[in-house]
């Protein structure tokens, strides 16, 4: 599902009037729709809603979701801002139902309003849509404050499109936008749900078809992971299969300081389904390790004084990668001079080391930041993990640059595939479309659980997906299996352990159908 800026939006509503469907039946799909996935997501039957109607194509929406929700069995109150009682289609079909409306230029002290907001058990914002185009001042400031002063617990806030206030292209929000329980956005999500501070006011999203013609948006750039694609990529599972057959993963991992990362990132290749994970680390890690982590077969490597990897495991890095179809260089490698020289080395042996799928992640990348134009020695179609830290090391800093535009240019200096980690993870890769996770989980803001995506993605690569669709999915599962963390044990407390765990539930909703994106 595709992404889209403000002008996307326009040329698909403009394309699909050009083929039959006209604006006026655009509007009625899409409150109907809003209606819809109101219903589907709170008890609307004999509840108050309020409806908050703003002057444009948005409070349009409003009126018409109003009506279906009527129809639904609920009390609707529409409050109009901005917008007269004309004898328009929309507000005579509500009339003709009995419901009554109210003004906001009948209620200058806005008493009533507070009443009604008072009285909600939901409320419906649809006062400005994607056309806003300056500060939110006067009475529409004043009725947003008394909506982000109520007892939140008792009216939960439903947003048509988007939050009043939030930009649709950079996630920009102005400060009387009011934060949304959920947000219900028509036809296509909108860019800037998607990037800070924006994506703080969205709440749950879920996406609703308004009928727009198929086919208008394939040369977007930017897309929506959603269990449908992750399905059709994931790797079939041969009945006559062995371990041979998935796939063999090398994890050049760990030092003396960090013994943790190496096995969850050897245990997230696993989960992924990779049929034999070799873990290449310090002798004093394997020792620390060995009876605590059963899976792996184990590849000790001669390390330095202080308990880190440096140029003298490169011989035996490159015995082990002579069987291995993957390669995951960097949890827990450590920042030592010695462990910048094996980085170094290992990627001047990137020819002989060609027929491996590489994925390079924490310290890795941070020794990689170190060396000068630093994508011009690494191997074709590379998978590079960073997080935002990580990020600004080896690209500079963003400069004013969203977080998309960041991961996109990003791969196309450097011609690989960059995962940009965090809420609504980016994955760009070179002469394709990016991708946008629809995930942002706080449970996850945890150490270790980049870790378990580095072996994910790693342990995908192994078994032969192309790189960027290797990222996409290996994220995905990551995000899926977050939302069960959290599901169970709430935004905090669960632990990178627990999350690898629940990988392969996540795997088998998605591979079953069971898996539900926030689009609908």
């Amino acid at each position: 599902m595709k992404i889209v800026t403000i002008d996307q939006m326009r040329q698909l509503e403009r394309g699909t009037e050009a083929l039959g469907l006209p604006s006026p039946a655009l509007m009625e799909n899409a409150g109907r729709a809003v209606a819809d996935a109101v219903g589907r997501n709170y008890p609307v039957h004999g509840r108050h809603v309020l409806v908050l109607v703003g002057p444009g194509n948005n409070g349009g929406d409003g009126l018409v979701a109003a009506r279906h929700l009527h129809d639904m069995g609920a009390r609707i109150t529409p409050y109009l801002v901005g917008r007269s009682l004309v004898d328009e289609v929309k507000l005579r079909l509500l009339r003709a139902r009995g419901v009554g409306v109210c003004l906001a230029a009948d209620d200058p002290d806005t008493r009533l309003l507070q009443r009604l907001i008072d009285g909600s058990d939901l409320i419906l914002d649809s006062l400005l849509g994607t056309g806003r185009s300056r500060p939110i001042g006067g009475i529409l400031r004043t009725v947003l404050d008394l909506v982000n002063a109520r007892e939140r617990t008792r009216s939960p806030l439903v947003a048509v499109d988007l939050p009043t206030g939030l930009d649709a292209d950079c996630g920009a929000a102005d400060p009387h936008c009011p934060r949304a329980d959920r947000t219900i956005t028509l036809g296509r999500p909108k860019r800037g749900l998607f990037l800070p501070p924006g994506a703080e006011y969205v709440g749950e999203f879920t996406v609703v078809d308004i009928g727009l013609a198929p086919g208008l948006d394939d040369a977007f750039d930017l897309a929506l992971a959603t269990a449908d694609d992750v399905r059709s990529w994931l790797p079939v599972r041969l009945a006559l299969g062995h371990k041979g057959t998935f796939g063999k993963v090398l994890v050049v991992a760990g030092s003396a300081n960090y013994t943790g990362a190496p096995a969850l990132a050897a245990m997230g290749a696993y989960r992924a389904g990779a049929g034999l994970v070799t873990l290449a680390t310090p002798r004093r890690v394997q020792a620390v390790l060995q009876s605590a982590v059963l899976e792996p077969t184990w590849m000790p490597l001669p390390e330095e004084p202080d308990g880190s990897l440096g140029p003298a495991a490169v011989e035996a890095i490159g015995a082990a990668a002579t069987g291995s179809d993957a390669l995951l260089l960097g949890p827990g490698l450590g920042r030592s001079e010695a462990t910048a020289r094996l980085i170094e080395a290992l990627l001047a042996r990137r020819t002989e080391l060609a027929h491996l799928r590489w994925l390079i992640d924490a310290d890795a990348l941070n020794l990689l930041a170190a060396i000068p134009e630093f994508w011009t020695h690494l191997p074709e179609r590379c998978v590079l993990t960073p997080h935002p830290g990580e990020m600004t090391r080896l690209a500079g800093p963003p400069g004013g640059l969203d977080r998309i535009t960041l991961a996109g240019a990003a791969a196309s200096r450097w011609r690989q595939i960059v995962v940009l980690k965090g809420a609504h993870t980016v994955i760009a890769s070179p002469g394709n479309p990016a991708w946008v996770l629809p995930f942002a989980n706080p449970a996850l803001a945890t150490a270790g659980t980049g870790d378990v995506l580095a072996g994910l993605i790693a342990g995908l690569l192994a078994q032969g997906l192309r790189p960027d669709r290797a990222a996409v999915a290996g994220a995905y599962l990551h995000g899926l299996a977050g939302e069960l963390l959290r599901q169970r044990a709430g935004p905090s407390g669960g632990l990178a352990s627990e999350l690898l765990a629940l990988v392969p539930a996540a795997m088998q909703m998605v591979r079953l159908g069971e898996a539900h994106d926030a689009p609908a």
